[in-house]
């Protein structure tokens, strides 16, 4: 037992050399020269974002506060990523077993019997015989000296991706929040179009009335009834697609929330106002802000470690055992240490010709490292890019919605002089039908670009990777490690 004590004592002083932690934050070169701010146009200050969880509170609607924490419970997407995150804890501790030494109790018993056949024995009837009888129970202790760190190196790798896995709960959930945002506003534009199309059915049926009385009266051509009913037909055409796109909206916000999709939800209130300025931040804080940049940066880094994992193969590998215990021809002795038993040992493993694997090893590694590394620059740059866009996007939006706005004033306008003066014969048809679709499109397309500007509200919370600080200065960085557990 004390060569087993001693050995215990070596691996515990041996045991610090041995622990390995995840590989430093270290943002790859993207060979790219990165402006000192953003060069879409718009109103955008400096101030950098936060990682703020409740970025959707800014919209300041309560029904979509009410659905987006309904969906971050219940959403699958999200308990998928979750269980991704497990399975990558899990991989870490595999990968972590073998820089520890194995310790393991054996207790074993065996009876046997022996015939001499040929050797007979005077006095002795029939066939001799011999039974033997042998229990044992022992302490195995086995080693393996990291000394170049080929096994901190594949424990340093599993937790990079262990990493990665957290970075990516976040940006799922990130992107989940988004998801469920775009489709509770989907569901309140398709909630106001079918309002819209309503009243605009009515005001055709109203018109068709109308000219139909004066067809009777024989004020009015039959050309006239007939354009104003195909005018009426098609608003009901479109009040049916308009429900339709509703009943779709519903179900596959449904779907986001857990719930069966039976269109069952309900939903009040108008589109909210777009929130004021933009605090984007500097182009080079995005890299260390979005979760998958973050989950690319972790990558690279876990691939850095398995190709010098690959390359320390090639050294020699020094392992220590050991063994100690009893061993009796009687149960009852084997904890009597006048029976113990020992062993010690130690071995040095030197690769040398292994039909090339360990080279192609090598090789194999570094290609997946190259790869890594050249994902992490795409990424970087498509998320530049998705910034920019967002930015030049929140422009155009706003000033469609201008003119949008004071087309819709115009063709009300229009439409109620159309009617007065078709009603006093001094217009035709025409003039009236085409006054009633122009401000109905007109409001109808407002609508959508208020819908619009939210959407690409909610595409640049994404791309910059979260909520906004509107306090200026350097915001805070998600806390994407924070629930690692050691």
């Amino acid at each position: 037992m004390k060569h087993l004590r001693r050995l215990l004592l070596l691996s515990l002083a041996l045991l610090p050399a041995g622990c390995a932690s995840p590989p430093p934050v270290v943002e790859p070169e993207l060979g790219v020269t990165l402006p000192g701010g953003w060069t879409a146009p718009g109103d955008v200050n400096d101030g950098a974002p936060s990682n703020d969880p409740g970025w959707w509170k800014t919209f300041g609607d309560t029904g979509l506060d009410s659905v987006v924490e309904e969906c971050l419970r219940n959403n699958h997407d999200l308990r998928i990523a979750a269980v991704r995150v497990d399975r990558a804890e899990s991989q870490a501790v595999i990968s972590g077993a073998d820089t520890l030494p194995a310790l393991g109790l054996q207790v074993d018993g065996a009876k046997s019997q022996r015939n001499f056949i040929g050797f007979p024995i005077p006095g002795m009837q029939g066939i001799p015989r011999n039974r033997f009888s042998n229990y044992g129970a022992a302490l195995n202790l086995s080693w393996e000296l990291d000394i170049w760190g080929r096994l901190r190196s594949g424990k340093s790798a599993a937790l990079a991706d262990r990493q990665a896995a957290m970075a990516d709960l976040h940006g799922a959930r990130l992107s989940l929040v988004a998801q469920t945002c775009k489709a509770w506003f989907a569901v309140l534009e398709a909630r106001r179009q079918g309002e819209l199309a309503e009243a605009t059915v009515e005001n055709f049926q109203a018109s068709e009335k109308q000219v139909r009385e004066r067809y009777e009266r024989g004020l009015r051509s039959a050309l006239d009834l007939r354009l104003a009913r195909a005018n009426l037909a098609t608003a009901e055409d479109n009040l049916e697609a308009t429900r339709a796109r509703k009943d779709g909206a519903i179900r596959q916000l449904e779907l986001l929330l857990g719930r069966y999709p039976g269109a069952s939800l309900e939903t009040t209130g108008a589109l909210p106002e777009v929130p004021a300025r933009v605090p984007a931040g500097l182009p080079a804080e995005l890299l260390s802000r979005r979760p998958d940049l973050l989950a690319l940066e972790r990558r690279v880094a876990g691939q850095r470690e398995r190709h010098h994992q690959a390359r320390m193969a090639l050294l020699p590998r020094i392992s220590l055992s050991s063994s100690t215990g009893t061993s009796s021809g009687e149960l009852q002795d084997i904890v009597d240490r006048d029976f113990s038993v020992w062993s010690l040992g130690a071995n040095l493993l030197q690769p040398i010709f292994q039909g090339g694997r360990l080279l192609a090893g090598i090789d194999l590694a570094d290609s997946n490292a190259r790869e890594a590394l050249e994902t992490y620059v795409k990424g970087a740059l498509r998320a530049f890019g998705e910034v920019e866009t967002s930015l030049a996007l929140e422009g155009f939006l706003t000033r469609r919605e201008t003119a949008l706005t004071r087309a819709v004033e115009q063709s009300q306008a229009a439409r109620e002089l159309a009617e007065d003066r078709y009603a006093r014969g001094l217009d035709g048809i025409i003039t009236l039908l085409s006054a009633q679709r122009d401000a109905f499109q007109s409001e109808s397309r407002l609508l959508q670009i208020r819908r619009l500007r939210l959407d690409a509200r909610i595409d640049l919370h994404l791309a910059l990777g979260g909520g906004f600080s509107h306090a200026g200065g350097k915001g805070n960085a998600p806390i994407v490690y924070a629930n690692e557990r050691p």
